[in-house]
């Protein structure tokens, strides 16, 4: 593959290898005693049987088999032990459960996504864009030299070039690497001992839609099954199947949904396609389930031989439909899922949303719900795990490695990239948790795996966190490998306890975080910060605002000034607050132009909603001002009607 970029070591062969005479003579140490200890165990036993053979030969081919099993798996638990590195003094600022450590593998490697571990531990990132490379070299190998378990060698490569910021996904299947752009699906041959694969490229599925790279939810990530099967969702164009063409892919407030959708035809599902063949478009594929808004990470769990994906949910009810959804009820629904997916499956988007405080799906908004009714939601499939709304689930991953405790092949990790759209409230999620199931099914109950992603303790803007979970991977020692999105960190976890001891008291101060504000169910009145959101400040500007200021905030050059780097949007808020409550009538000068236009009031908006637009225009348009929270407009509010 072409347009590499070499950092770091030569690549070498980093085979799992005894590295000096010290090691060697631990090892040696290391399965002299466990020969002794497992003999001591057996001696009994040998006496007995040696009591009741009485044929010489068979008696020491007997005590020669024991001695040579004995060996053997003293050879595989010692060799397990001097495999695993020792980990960070701070665990890379990781809280984990007891007697789980980590390292940081790599710092930063640029905005990544999804990971994949091969068989001799190398490790493939996709990256999100190359900046330095103009969208070349989007994925990155990386390889540990000299076995501290840290990226010694880091290549950037692929012929390939990125579009916009949605690319997600890298697969190792069958000794192909396979990786994801948004417009297509390519792989290439590894080759044993390479970290980089010197075959030629080959197409496996085009994306053929001409909006594909505008479209919302276009990430393909692949799963594949043990039938000769590949799995490709391809996520709805809009947030909720309103009018893309009249509305964009977010809507209007008030909008409803079209009916039936057009979007599920070709979208909004995860298709099934020949894992053989190459040369794929949409057409190729069967549809295997449908209802899906958008899938970020998939695997095939071996277990029960069946597809789970993550899904992220729709966003905005209270900025779209304000009047049915509180701002609370916004931030914690609706429900982002796990979902066991069987052919001909429907989760039911854009028509129903599951709610996992009512454990149920519900009609949407847009299709004439309140919150309560269900009518043709009942017809969905439920999923297996309701997580709180907008965590944004990126990754799954069922633990088949031998590292871990048991209970860790039973279930699911997720990995959490943290909410950005729970404004007045705190963002939440940017965790790794775990999901105990049983035969496929969830009792309701779940752990906090993974946390210390964020760095403070309360994230009041998605910028605010310092890390955001992304992907996950296991290596072929059984650790567990997290990367994030930001800068492109990478951690390797592993466990250092006894497997057979662990149990609650290992998972108690984990149980704990639960309480920190990323983590919990905010409280409707305590945990509201009553400040603006710029996300929501946008879509209300488009509506309200947009026609008259333009799209950019440049006005008409005529009857409508400019917010542009305006003293009247920097300056005073409480002025600009003022404005948009009860309207501005008369000449005003600004930028050094006079306008005499109409600007009407907006008393029918609430304080948030208002405080969001004005954050939106305060922050955007090259403009560099503080924000606006709802308790000033609220203040204002009640002022203005007093007069």
């Amino acid at each position: 593959m072409g347009h590499s970029l070499v950092l770091g070591a030569f690549e070498g062969n980093s085979k799992y290898q005894i590295s000096n005479s010290k090691t060697l003579w631990s090892q040696l140490w290391c399965l002299q005693f466990g020969a002794w200890f497992f003999l001591g165990k057996f001696q009994k036993v040998l006496h007995y049987l040696g009591d009741k053979i009485n044929n010489l030969g068979v008696k020491i081919s007997f005590i020669i088999s024991i001695i040579f099993a004995v060996t053997i798996t003293g050879l595989i638990n010692c060799s397990q032990q001097i495999k695993l590195p020792p980990s960070d003094p701070d665990n890379g600022g990781l809280f984990l459960p007891d007697n789980f450590e980590a390292l940081v593998v790599i710092d930063s490697i640029g905005r990544s996504r999804h990971i994949a571990v091969n068989e001799n531990g190398d490790i493939y990132a996709k990256l999100t864009f190359n900046d330095a490379m103009k969208g070349a070299g989007g994925t990155v190998g990386l390889r540990d030299t000299n076995h501290d378990g840290k990226a010694d060698s880091v290549v950037y490569f692929g012929d390939y070039i990125d579009e916009g910021g949605s690319a997600v996904g890298v697969t190792i299947h069958n000794e192909y690497l396979y990786t994801s752009t948004v417009r297509q699906v390519l792989r290439n041959k590894l080759t044993p001992g390479q970290l980089i694969p010197k075959s030629e490229t080959e197409l496996v599925l085009t994306d053929i839609d001409e909006n594909v790279v505008k479209n919302w939810h276009t990430t393909k990530p692949l799963a594949f099954d043990n039938r000769g099967n590949m799995y490709v969702p391809f996520g709805s164009p809009s947030d909720a199947c309103q009018d893309i063409v009249k509305y964009g892919p977010v809507g209007i407030p008030g909008g409803q949904g079209l009916d039936p959708c057009p979007e599920l035809e070709k979208h909004a599902g995860i298709w099934r396609f020949d894992a053989s063949k190459t040369g794929l478009t949409l057409q190729d594929g069967t549809r295997f389930a449908t209802g899906i808004r958008s899938v970020v990470g998939m695997q095939w769990n071996p277990v029960d031989e069946s597809l789970y994906a993550v899904v992220n949910g729709i966003d905005n009810f209270h900025t779209i439909y304000p009047d049915l959804f509180s701002a609370w009820q916004a931030a914690v629904l609706p429900a982002e899922t796990l979902i066991k997916v069987s052919d001909g499956s429907d989760f039911g988007w854009p028509y129903a949303y599951y709610d996992q405080l009512q454990k149920i799906n519900v009609l949407q908004p847009g299709y004439g719900g309140d919150g309560k009714k269900i009518d043709r939601a009942s017809a969905f499939d439920e999923p297996v795990f309701g997580f709180p709304g907008h965590w944004a689930p990126m990754d799954v991953l069922f633990y088949q490695g031998d590292q871990f405790p048991e209970r860790y092949k039973e279930g699911a990790f997720v990995a959490l990239h943290g909410s950005t759209d729970r404004s007045p409230y705190p963002q939440a999620g940017y965790i790794v948790c775990f999901i105990p199931l049983q035969d496929g099914k969830s009792d309701g109950t779940w752990e906090v795996f993974a946390d210390g992603f964020t760095g403070i303790d309360t994230v009041i803007n998605t910028s605010d966190a310092l890390y955001r979970p992304m992907g996950l991977a296991v290596g072929p020692d059984g650790s567990l490998y997290i990367s994030e999105s930001n800068k492109g960190k990478i951690w390797r976890v592993m466990y250092m306890g006894d497997k057979k001891q662990f149990g609650a008291a290992e998972l108690a101060l984990m149980e704990k975080r639960k309480s920190r504000s990323y983590i919990k169910t905010p409280d409707e009145e305590k945990d509201n910060l009553q400040q603006g959101d710029e996300l929501s400040g946008s879509i209300l500007y488009k509506t309200y605002c947009a026609t008259c200021h333009q799209r950019n905030g440049k006005g008409d050059n005529n009857l409508f000034p400019p917010l542009a780097e305006s003293e009247w949007v920097t300056g005073d808020p409480d002025r600009l607050i003022d404005i948009v409550l009860n309207g501005l009538q008369g000449e005003i000068e600004v930028n050094g132009k006079t306008y005499n236009g109409l600007m009407p009031n907006n008393r029918h908006l609430d304080d948030h909603a208002i405080a969001s637009i004005l954050t939106y225009i305060r922050t955007n348009f090259s403009n560099k001002a503080a924000p606006v929270d709802a308790l000033q407009v609220g203040e204002l509010r009640k002022t203005s009607l007093v007069k």
